[in-house]
């Protein structure tokens, strides 16, 4: 009976010393009294991306009233509001009959001025055969006159010199009429074919693919040439490209300098509940005087018509960028505009105030430049009740804001 109580009594403790050697932390310290329970996120490296976001309304790449270029009467107009045109296609006609008249006159002059050209060729012809014969006679008597002096008088020769002068004056005189002639029928040609061109100016055509999104007259209404004053001028339709559209940006004076062209940009609509991929295609390199910002230009391929010009678009651009940088909650860091710091955990569970410098800032994630190393914990908020010193129990928070902003989580 006595060895079967040893025996149990030896069998108990061998089971204590296997539970206690089970179990390390029934045998560890209990817990500190006093410790304040903390929020506490570690400090990891992330890539950091800040983004700043600009509202602005969509616009045609291209958008013209058409204005007739030579007054007339609206013949006909072939297209209405929301039709999609071509380039080149017919959008309207005007009618002019005395530009008609004007036509059936210059047709005329020219002509009259060619039967000029005939006459004065005609002329020509016979001044030159003239001043041939006399030519001929001259030379005749000329040469008598040397080898036999006393055969032809000398007044005879005069005579015959005289004409054949004049014979010579005539057909110079004959050849400057034919060229004023033919100058004539030049501009007679010229007049002609300008009055062909206004003629053409008669149909209005699209000057490049786009929808009429306006139309201004009816058949029958008198139409100014747009070379009138603006008052008078009334256009005949407004024209917008819209399967191409411009998104255009007023980028802040603070980040202007660091526009470039090509740079992404994320484009949400949020009438469509839809996000466009885009590139800044131009900036103007000016800021404007009132509002210190620079126009900056956004193409976006529209080929759908799926957005429409007016609507708003909001745009991300890409300010700057960290890749592998030291980063910590934002909740975790006071005093960002003056001196910032953190509250840092230390190995003895104890708070200790470290002043940090900071580079960029995310809507979750803040740069540390220097005053953190990574794996550090820092309490997040509710700084007001914690003291240097204090114990506590720290709390790994754990949630979308340290997963970093760039969607690539810590390492």
């Amino acid at each position: 009976m006595k060895q079967t109580t040893i025996g149990l009594v030896l069998l108990a403790t061998a089971l204590l010393l296997t539970s206690c050697s089970e179990n390390p932390t029934a045998a560890a310290e209990p817990a500190r009294e006093g410790a304040i329970a903390v929020a506490a996120a570690p400090v990891t490296r992330q890539d950091l991306a800040r983004d700043l976001e600009l509202a602005a309304e969509f616009r045609p790449y291209q958008e013209i009233e058409l204005h007739a270029k030579v007054p007339g009467y609206l013949k006909a107009i072939y297209v209405d509001v929301g039709d999609h045109v071509r380039k080149g296609q017919t959008i309207a006609e005007l009618e002019a009959p005395e530009m008609a008249q004007e036509l059936a006159q210059a047709v005329v002059a020219v002509k009259r001025a060619q039967t000029q050209v005939e006459r004065a060729r005609g002329e020509l012809r016979r001044a030159e055969a003239a001043h041939t014969l006399q030519q001929v006679s001259y030379n005749r008597l000329a040469s008598i006159s040397k080898t036999r002096p006393e055969l032809v008088a000398q007044q005879e020769i005069d005579d015959v010199k005289a004409r054949y002068d004049g014979a010579e004056a005539q057909a110079m005189a004959a050849k400057a009429a034919l060229a004023a002639s033919e100058e004539e029928v030049k501009a007679a040609l010229v007049s002609q074919e300008r009055i062909s061109t206004m003629m053409g100016y008669l149909q209005i055509t699209a000057p490049f693919d786009g929808v009429v999104t306006h139309r201004f007259g009816d058949p029958g209404a008198m139409v100014q040439a747009g070379t009138a004053s603006h008052i008078q001028a009334m256009p005949v339709v407004r024209l917008s490209q819209i399967d191409r559209l411009r998104l255009v940006l007023p980028v802040p004076e603070s980040i202007a300098s660091r526009v470039r062209v090509g740079a992404p940009v994320e484009i949400r609509v949020d009438s469509l509940n839809r996000v466009f991929q885009g590139r800044i295609s131009r900036f103007s390199n000016k800021l404007d005087a009132s509002t210190r910002t620079m126009e900056t230009e956004v193409d976006l391929p529209n080929p759908n018509h799926s957005v429409l010009p007016g609507m708003y678009g909001y745009a991300s651009l890409k300010v700057d960028r960290r890749n592998d940088a030291l980063a910590v909650p934002v909740q975790a860091v006071a005093g960002h505009d003056s001196t910032p710091s953190v509250i840092v955990v230390n190995g003895q569970r104890r708070l200790e105030e470290r002043k940090i410098t900071l580079g960029i800032e995310t809507p979750h994630l803040a740069e540390v430049l220097s005053g953190l190393k990574e794996g550090e914990l820092v309490v997040i908020g509710g700084r007001s009740r914690l003291r240097p010193g204090a114990l506590v129990e720290p709390r790994i928070k754990d949630g979308p804001e340290l997963a970093g902003d760039s969607g690539r989580p810590g390492h």
